[in-house]
C-alpha cells in the first residue's frame, strides 16, 4: 500500500513539474515584443504618428521638449511594465492623466489606428498585436470623455 502511495506522490510531483516547465517556457508579452529597445521604437513612432495625425496632434501642441520626453518615457515605462517587462511606471492614473483633454471617440479611434499601423511597420505578430490592443483597449473608460 505504502508502494503505491509513493508512486502516486512521485506521478503528482512530475505532472507538477511539467506543468511549472510549461509555465516557465511561455515568454512574457514583454519578451516576444522585443524587450525594452523594441517597445521604445514602438512608442517613438506612435508618438511621431499622434502628433503628425490631423485628429490627435493638438493634444501635443504646446508642449516643451521636455515634456514631450516625459510623455515618450511614461509611455515606454507603462508598456514595459503592462507588458510584463522590469519597468515601474510612475506616472498618474489613465483616468487622472486624460481628465480635461476631451478625448473624443474620434481621437481614440485615430488613436488606435496609428498604434495598428506602429505595430504594421514592426512586423508584430497577430497574437502579440492583438494583446497588445486588448491591454490598450481595456484603458478606453478611462480615457474616452474625461
Amino acid at each position: 500500500m505504502k508502494k503505491k502511495s509513493a508512486v502516486a506522490v512521485f506521478a503528482l510531483i512530475l505532472a507538477a513539474a511539467s506543468v511549472s516547465t510549461v509555465w516557465a517556457q511561455q515568454a512574457s508579452l514583454y519578451k516576444r515584443l522585443g524587450g525594452y529597445d523594441a517597445i521604445a521604437a514602438v512608442t517613438d513612432d506612435f508618438l511621431g504618428r499622434l502628433t503628425t495625425d490631423p485628429q490627435t496632434k493638438r493634444f501635443f501642441v504646446g508642449h516643451s521638449t521636455d515634456s514631450l520626453k516625459q510623455i515618450r518615457q511614461h509611455i515606454v515605462d507603462f508598456l514595459c511594465q503592462a507588458t510584463g517587462g522590469p519597468c515601474a511606471y510612475h506616472g498618474r492614473d489613465m483616468k487622472t492623466a486624460h481628465t480635461g483633454l476631451g478625448i473624443t471617440e474620434d481621437d481614440w479611434t485615430a488613436t488606435v489606428k496609428d498604434l495598428t499601423a506602429t505595430l504594421d511597420k514592426f512586423n508584430v505578430p497577430a497574437r502579440e498585436k492583438g494583446e497588445v490592443l486588448a491591454a490598450i483597449s481595456s484603458l478606453k473608460p478611462d480615457i474616452v470623455g474625461h
